[in-house]
Parts: structure tokens; sequence; C-alpha cells
């Protein structure tokens, strides 16, 4: 039915000489497209759809700006511009007909033929494009779109800077701009929003963060980022809020000059000033836009709002002293759901007068903006206000839960905090965040934040409600200590991602108030999320960080954030800083005579000796460790050590010695109900089988173990076992089995996010391919698996890279030395998505 339609409809339009084609949104002459922006093409196409008669202002306004109240003025401004851009001085094709309106004379024939080319809407759908959706229209902002369009299209011009005051409209104007551009920029569009980080040492993280990517062992995140982009071809970054990183212009300037098809647009209070910068200062609002930004946003808390003789002056007056800045505008409209225009002009009147005495060293605007935000503040009761400096120590936003724990330590708020909460919102003081949580997050503008955070300290709140905080995010950090089940784990992983910032937010806190205990506790209890999450270079910064506050003292504390390092560091294959730290660790914990951590510390280094390919050491570690634990009475423990010793022996092909240690392992797992921990023993009996040549007794224990883990709720584990799974069918030269064991798997390591899973399944399709004699297939997917493990720094141990190299001779042997090149750097070449479509194929 709607192709049908759509057939019915003229396509374009010719008169004297111009093609409009209604379909692109454009119009032609002589095939150069003339530039109109959005409301002036809409006012042209209104006119040649009518041509030959009177059309009334009111009609045209109708028709270009529908439900939205604008003047004569943006009328004329708007009929100037096209009279200019059609050549049109004479007003021989659109004449006025004074105080009543317009007639389009010209003489206008139709067609339902377009131009055949590629549509700005068709390209757009496959750029890769992320940015953040508006939830309102963007309003006295098209000449500037356009502008800032104009301006990154210039091949000189690859650093854009949109600046402005606080609450000036620079996102919602950077957001418009990329929209619009985005055609342009084929490897695409990515929005990096800045505000809730305040150290530049993570910006290179957000960059990475954002594109899925992750730091890579022995290798800078800048390096990472370069070689992200230096192939990806034409790419806009989006750096949305970058004042507070000023610090790290630095590093925008080199990735500029380390990545020739990159551009960035950012947004800032002030520029960046790095070379090649092209400053936009945003200006305000013009008067016309300002009335129609303040009736939108009254409209939608008071739907019935109207401008009308009596309110009209006063509303033009609130947008004049406003000086047009759409923050303060939006805040003032929203008062129109108590108050009148009039009221609002008058307590608008007052407090400007009473805060024109501001420091001096702020720019005018910044001031004024202020004055907006105090004079919204003095709208709250006492209680509300309480709340409102109390909330704004979260970054990143808070749940209501949060905002519970940390804004009403002390019962003393005096006010119901969903209700005050919910009145926060109402004044547009705090934000419902739009995100598909299954708890409600709020959230303050930045520029209300840092307002909020003057007040706090003001107030002498600061350092109690920052306590308070960092107590909040210990607590929830700590809810993943215990052995949780593997649903359970992912729920409280998912929370920590959703926390992050606040996390960050009070480990700064307490560094830098040398708040060691705490300190310690929280990087402790996010160990499990940083190595779980992948954010190794970060886990690994911030727990070298409290070691060294940790000073001479906390013994045990050192001794368990040291076993903690070498976990990561083993992760990323740095495999003398995890043997140095897990040395330092066992000789605290033989100082302490602890001989839990004793046990834990020589398990850990019997992993790391496994992983760095030293088979010996790590039995003879393993077997201490092992001892330890027997005189524990920490049964689990003892399963789980028996658990890396099979792995080890096995490695070392003494299987007898594997087979006991895992069958110990299966009773005591069994005994305390840990369906997990037997699953995987099933799972490592298959491994055994396979290393034996019963590929058939291994794939029972494969699909045994796979069941295990689904009746466990363990995703993590069904992925492995399928995987294992894929290689055993291989190697039975199931291949349709196969591919469909690592499909299955890597869609769970994908919707899980663990990209050492991801890469796991890549190496198992590439063997698989290998197998069947498909080369290039199978270099372009190990090619891809090793772009990945050096991203996020967790390269595969050496035993197994050994394995994989031998599996992966023939296809390097079948190809010639310039295809199989070619297959490798393509595979390098995709990104995480493209290398899972292909591999899904």
């Amino acid at each position: 039915m709607g192709c049908g339609r759509l057939q019915d409809v003229p396509l374009t339009y010719r008169f004297a000489g111009f093609l409009l084609d209604v379909a692109r949104g454009c119009v032609l002459k002589e095939g150069a497209e003339l530039r109109l922006r959005p409301k002036v093409f809409e006012a042209l196409k209104y006119l040649v759809q009518n041509p030959g008669r009177l059309i009334a202002k009111q009609e045209l306004i109708q028709a270009v700006w529908p439900d939205t109240f604008v003047t004569d003025d943006s009328l004329v401004q708007c009929t100037v511009e096209l009279r200019r851009a059609l050549d049109d001085h004479d007003q021989e094709l659109l004449k006025t007909v004074p105080r009543r309106g317009y007639v389009f004379n010209a003489c206008v024939t139709q067609s339902s033929d377009t131009v055949h080319r590629t549509s700005p809407a068709a390209t757009l759908a496959r750029t890769p494009l992320d940015l953040p959706t508006p939830r309102t229209s963007l309003i006295g902002r098209e000449r500037e779109v356009d502008e800032a369009v104009r301006l990154l299209q210039r091949p000189d011009i690859r650093l854009l800077t949109v600046t402005g005051a606080g609450g000036a409209g620079k996102t919602r104007l950077a957001i418009a701009t990329a929209t619009v551009i985005a055609p342009q920029f084929n490897a695409g569009v990515q929005f990096v929003g800045l505000a809730s980080i305040t150290n530049p040492d993570l910006f290179l993280a957000a960059l990475a963060k954002s594109l899925n990517i992750r730091e890579a062992a022995n290798r800078s995140a800048h390096q990472v980022l370069d070689a992200y982009l230096q192939d990806a071809g034409p790419f806009l970054f989006v750096l949305d809020n970058f004042e507070q990183l000023r610090q790290a212009a630095r590093i925008v300037g080199d990735l500029l000059a380390g990545c020739p098809m990159l551009k960035v647009l950012v947004t800032s209070r002030a520029c960046l000033r790095i070379y090649g910068e092209q400053e936009f200062p945003l200006a305000p609002l013009d008067q016309g836009a300002a009335v129609q930004l303040f009736v939108q946003r009254a409209t939608a808390v008071r739907p019935n709002f109207t401008v009308t003789p009596e309110n009209a002056a006063a509303v033009a007056e609130i947008c004049s002293r406003l000086d047009g800045l759409p923050l303060s505008i939006e805040l003032a409209a929203a008062r129109t759901k108590v108050l009148s225009p009039n009221a609002i002009l008058d307590r608008l009147q007052s407090r400007l007068q009473l805060l024109t005495g501001g420091a001096l060293d702020l720019p005018e605007r910044q001031q004024t903006l202020r004055n907006t935000i105090d004079w919204s503040h003095g709208l709250l009761n006492e209680p509300e206000q309480k709340l409102f400096r109390r909330f704004s120590v979260f970054t990143g936003g808070g749940t209501l839960e949060a905002a519970e724990a940390v804004c009403n330590t002390g019962r003393d708020l005096g006010i119901d905090l969903l209700d005050g909460l919910a009145s926060l919102v109402d004044k547009n003081l705090i934000q419902r965040m739009d995100a598909h949580h299954a708890e409600a997050r709020f959230r303050m503008l930045e520029t209300v934040r840092e307002y909020a955070l003057e007040r706090l300290a003001a107030g002498g709140e600061e350092a109690h409600t920052r306590r308070a905080h960092s107590a909040y995010c210990l607590v929830l950090a700590e809810e993943g200590n215990p052995e949780l089940s593997p649903m359970e784990r992912d729920a409280w992983l998912a929370r920590c991602d959703l926390e992050i910032d606040n996390f960050r937010c009070a480990l700064d806190y307490l560094f830098d108030s040398e708040g060691r205990d705490w300190a310690l506790r929280l990087c402790m209890a996010l160990f499990r999320f940083w190595d779980m999450r992948e954010h190794l270079n970060e886990g690994r910064a911030r727990l070298e960080t409290v070691l060294d506050l940790a000073g001479e003292g906390y013994l045990k504390e050192r001794a368990k954030v040291c076993v903690f390092l070498g976990a990561l560091t083993t992760a990323q294959g740095d495999y003398s800083a995890a043997e140095r730290f897990l040395t330092r660790s066992l000789n605290l914990y033989e100082q302490l005579d602890d001989r839990w951590g004793i046990a834990a510390s020589l398990n850990a280094l019997g992993i790391t000796a496994r992983d760095r390919g030293d088979n010996q050491a790590a039995l003879h570690r393993l077997e201490r460790s092992l001892e330890g634990w027997r005189a524990l009475p920490d049964r689990l423990a003892t399963a789980r050590c028996l658990h890396n010793l099979a792995n080890a022996a096995k490695i070392e092909r003494d299987f007898p010695r594997a087979l006991m240690a895992l069958n110990e392992a299966t009773v005591i797992f069994r005994q305390v109900g840990d369906r997990s921990g037997a699953a995987w023993s099933l799972n490592q009996q298959g491994d055994i089988a396979r290393e034996q040549g019963d590929a058939d007794a291994a794939a029972e224990f494969y699909h045994r173990a796979l069941e295990a883990f689904r009746e466990a709720g363990d995703r993590w584990g069904c992925a492995r076992s399928l995987a294992d799974l894929g290689h055993v069918c291989s190697q039975k030269r199931e291949y349709e089995a196969a591919h469909a064991a690592y499909r299955e798997a890597l869609t769970v390591f994908a919707e899980l996010g663990h990209k050492r899973g991801m890469a796991r399944s890549f190496e198992g399709s590439a063997c698989l391919a290998a197998a069947q004699g498909y080369a290039a297939r199978a270099l372009k997917l190990a090619a891809a698996a090793a772009h990945l493990r050096h991203l996020i720094g967790a390269p595969l141990p050496q035993a197994e890279q050994l394995r994989l190299n031998e599996n992966l001779s023939g296809a390097w042997e079948s190809l010639s030395e310039t295809e199989a090149k070619d297959a490798w750097a393509a595979g390098s070449a995709m990104s995480i998505e493209s290398a899972i479509q292909y591999s899904l194929q």
C-alpha cells in the first residue's frame, strides 16, 4: 500500500530552470545543488505545489512550522533567503502581496521521475552511526548546522570545536551536525560523552570503550586506537563536554596526526588550543528562536499554554534577559506549570539584580547561567535543596536506592526521597535517564551538577556526602565478593557496568583523601569486575596505586592486592610482572603465617608458570598449594586447585595423574553443591580424552558438560563447552556439526561481551576452515582473533598458541605468500562486528 501511494505523488517539480526533488530534499539548477536551510526548502516546496494562487502568511507559516509559534520575522527571513537562492531580486518568481501574503508566479511542471543518485538517507543507513537520539526538535540552529557541516567538509579542517557557555546547546548542535554529515564518513560516526570523566588519563580508555576495543598489554591505548583508525576510512569522532579534559587536548592532536582519515567534532566551553583547530563559537539563540523554544518547553509541561497579547511581552523579555541560552530558557519555561510568564519575569528580574555582582573572572554567559540555575534553586524548599546538592556527588547517574543511601544517611532529609526526586525531575534539575534499565536512573546535567557541587561545598557537606557515596559504592562492589551463582554474578556485573563512573569517582576521592582502608577494600572488591569485564589496564593501574598508598602497613591487604595483580598481569601475558607480584604476595602471607594466603599465592604462581609454558614449575607449585588447601577446611578451594593441577598434568601428558585429580575434584564439587565446578570437571575430562586421541569419548564428555552448564545457568561455561565440542567435531570431520557448535559459542560469548571467548571462537572456526581446505578463510579468522587478543591485551598461552600455529600451517602453505599475507591483513582489519558476521557465515 505504501509503495502505491508514493507512485501517485510527484517526486520532482520543474520551474524557471530549477528542479525541486522531493525524494532527495534538494533543489538543483543545471545539475548543481542549491544550499537551502530545511525551513527554506519546505517553504519553496509548498509554494511550488501551490503556484499561481494567493497564499496567506498564516497559511505558509502553518505549512512550514506546523503547530509551532513563530513571528512574521521568521517568515520574512525565510523568503529573503529563498529569493537570494533563486536570484529573484525583482520578485518575478515570488511576489509579495502587501499585508496579505505571497504568490508564486512561475510555470511549474510535475514529474514522478527523480534524480538517480543515492539518497542521503540510504547512505546514512549504511553508515556505522552511534549518536544519541534527541528527544526534542532543534530550534533556531539551522544556519549553524549548515555552517558547521560546511566547515567539516573542508579538507583543511579536521578539528572543529564548538565553544560556548554551559547550556548554550553545544551538544544538540553537534549531534545535528553529525547526523547531517554522517553519509560522508563511511567508516563511522561515534559519539563519546565525556561529562562524567574528569581524569585525563581515562580519556583514551573512553574512546576505546566507545568503539568496543580494549587496551593492549605492552601497548599504549594511543597505539591501539591508531591501529584501529588508521585504515578504517573516513571516520568522525564527536567528543562531548571536553572542557574538563583540556590536558588531553594533545592526545586529540596526536590521533589526528596519526590517522589521516579521521576528523573530530568537539564541544567544549573553551577551545583546545592545538594546531589546526577551527573554533566555532555558538552564539545565543536569536529572539524568534528563543521564543519558539520557550513555547515548546512550556507546552510540554502545560499543554494548554499559548502566547497571548497579555503574556507575549513577558515571554519575549524573559528570553531576552536569559541571553537566549537554551538551558536557561528551558528551566524558565518549566516554571509555567505553576507560574504565569509575568510572575516568572518578576522573579527572574529580582534574581538577576541580586546576583549582578558575581565573580568577575567568570565569562558573562556563565554568570547568567549561574543566575538562572540559582533562581531555579531558589524555588526549591529546604529539603529539596538539600537533596539537590547531595545528589551532585553521583557521576553518570544513580538509582533511587543509591540516592537513599547517599543523600539521607542521617535521616535528616526532611522529605520522602521519592517525592523529592520527582520534584527535582519535574523542575528540570534532575533528569530521568533514557535507557532500558531494570531500575530507574537519574542524573544531573553537567552545568547543573557543577552548580550543585558548589552548593554542597559551600554548605560544609561535601566530605560527609562524598564519604557516604564511597560507602555506597563499597557496599555495591562487595556484593560480588561472596560465592554467587552464575546468574547472580551476571546481574552484579551488569550493575557494575552502570556504576563504573561512580566507582571511579569514589576511588579518586579515597585516593585524594588518603582513605586507605576503604580504598583497599573497594579495589579488592572490584577485582572480579575488572577481570571479568576485561578492564585489565584500568584494574592493574588502580591496584598498583592502592598498593603504593598502603605503604608498609596493611600486610594482609597488600598480600591480597598482589594476588589480584598477579592474576591481571598473567591475563595480559606480562609474566615477569606477575611472578614479581605473586612472589611478593607469598612472602607477605608467610610473614603473617596465613596458610590460606600461602596456598592461594602458590595456586596463582602455578597458573602463571603454566601459562608461560613452564609446566614443571606449575606442577610443583600446584602440588604445594594443594598440600596447603588439604590442611584447611576450604574444600571448594581444594577442588579448584585439583582442577588446575589436572590441567597442568594434562599438558605434561601425565593423563593418569590428571584423571585422578579430576575425579577427586568432581566428588568435592558435587558434595558442596557446586554444579558449575562439576560441569568444568566433565569438560576437562573431555580435554583429556581429546589429547589421548579418543574423539568419541571427548564429544560425549563435552555434551554432558554442556548439559550440566545449562542446568547450572552458566552461560560462559556453555559457550566454552560448545567451542570445545566444535573442535572435536572438526577432528571427526563432522564439519556441519562443528560449524553449528562454533556459531552458538560465538553468539553466547558476544552476548556476554566476553572478548577472550570471542577470540577463542574465531580461532576454532579458523581451524575448522583449515581442515576443510578454506585456507583464506582460515587465515582471516585467525588474524581477526589475533587482532582482538592484541586489542584487549590477552594473548594465548604459549602451548595453545603453538597448537594453533600447527593447525594453520597447512593454510599458510596452500596459498602463495602474497595471498596469505592479504588474507591475514583482511582479517586484521575487520571490526569485531564484521569478524562476528564473517565467522557466523
